[in-house]
């Protein structure tokens, strides 16, 4: 993926944020992961999923990764947004918005060209009102999001 990036609102050090359009490192993507408390990502799993994104944003500070946020799916007609998360310490300046604008921008500009995209996400509980200002919204009842989780399989002896 090339390498693009643009400047954001400076912080309260006079240093601005910069969202460079690439894929986390898997240190990046771990360390992203444990800092909103979603968990441990094994090494290998983290390099697969990353090296399976579409697309892909880095928000940085003077060279440090703070956000991020990916696109997967089959890149015509279904779209997901994954792993959209922006370090404590730097939530509140409205990076976690700005990810998002550009990965729906991507979308918007990569959608098969005779069709609608379909773009979902799962939203941490209590992130719902974050996502419905770009129109994402629960469709419930009519419509239910559901997913199963397959646990890790025991090694063979």
């Amino acid at each position: 993926m090339e390498s693009k990036s643009t400047k954001g609102a400076p912080n309260s050090t006079n240093n601005s944020y910069e969202i460079i359009e690439r894929s986390p490192t898997v240190s990046e993507h771990q360390a992203l992961w444990d800092s909103v408390s979603w968990g441990n990502l094994d090494t290998g799993m983290s390099e697969q999923s990353i090296a399976n994104s579409i697309y892909a944003v880095v928000v940085e500070i003077e060279g440090q990764a703070v956000g991020m946020g990916r696109i997967v799916g089959d890149g015509a007609m279904y779209f997901y947004l994954q792993d959209v998360a922006v370090h404590p310490d730097h939530q509140g300046h409205g990076l976690g918005k700005r990810i998002v604008e550009r990965l729906l921008a991507y979308i918007r500009q990569h959608k098969h060209e005779k069709g609608i995209a379909f773009v979902g996400l799962f939203a941490s509980q209590g992130k719902e009102p974050f996502y419905e200002q770009f129109g994402f919204k629960d469709h419930s009842p009519g419509m239910t999001g559901m997913f199963t989780v397959f646990e890790p399989t025991a090694p063979q002896e």
